[in-house]
């Protein structure tokens, strides 16, 4: 009895033990499992921090995990076919397609539940920070745009690399990217702030992963230009606003 007892304990360990290597194996291997990973933490800790209620906290919980099972559903499918298939094979690519699909849908719906439940608060607090800036000229948006640029273009001359509108350190179409994002947050009105707000951000974010992806760029130029556009538009408009 002892010995079936220890067998079933050391089967339901190994069981949890394979499970973790398959949840290890997908962050491992699967880049978009690395961001919806990232992307969960930085949410749960945006929750904690703003303290959202515990039905809002259960409504995040359910979406993050409903789109890590969706992401490693998708990796699991893709994998047997690769296995099963050695030659193109159009119905093998539209199951992929449909796994892809599946994980697109969980990822809009966990992006409707986050705007749910930080919309509010988030809007409340940029627009009590940014109220005194609202009207600021739309002069001031195009100096803080010239300005990025020169500075884009100073900074890949001392350094020595790339040219001024491809590759380098660091990436300019990065830099006006979320230049632009961060002059649109500005000067936009109280009502649509949000929203237009978060429109921007999302298109800069864009287009900084094109130039990763197209191998113009590292992950790391793209981010120091996506930063230097959004700090030196954010001190444009606070000397000059």
């Amino acid at each position: 009895m002892e010995r079936v007892t220890r067998r079933r304990a050391q089967n339901l360990l190994e069981s949890f033990n394979f499970a973790l290597e398959g949840i290890i194996h997908v962050l491992r291997t699967q880049r978009n499992m690395r961001i919806h990973f990232l992307v969960a933490v930085i949410v749960l800790v945006a929750a904690v921090a703003i303290g959202v209620s515990k039905l809002e906290l259960i409504a995040l919980l359910l979406a993050i995990a409903f789109v890590f099972i969706a992401e490693m559903i998708n990796s699991a499918i893709e994998q047997a076919i690769d296995v099963a298939t050695t030659s193109f094979d159009p119905l093998a690519k539209l199951a992929k397609d449909i796994a892809a699909g599946a994980v697109l849908i969980a990822t809009v719906n966990a992006v409707a539940i986050g705007y749910l439940v930080f919309s509010g608060e988030v809007s409340d607090r940029s627009s009590r920070l940014l109220d005194r800036l609202r009207d600021a000229p739309a002069q001031i948006t195009l100096v803080a745009l010239v300005i990025t640029v020169i500075v884009v273009i100073a900074t890949k001359a001392y350094f020595g690399r790339g040219t001024p509108l491809r590759g380098g350190l660091p990436s300019g179409h990065a830099a006006v990217a979320f230049a632009g994002w961060m002059a649109a947050t500005y000067i936009i009105t109280d009502s649509h702030r949000f929203v237009i707000s978060s429109l921007t951000f999302i298109m800069a974010l864009l287009v900084a992963q094109t130039r990763v992806e197209s191998g113009v760029h590292s992950a790391l130029e793209v981010a120091y230009g996506g930063i230097l556009g959004a700090l030196i538009t954010l001190v444009v408009f606070q000397v000059l606003a």
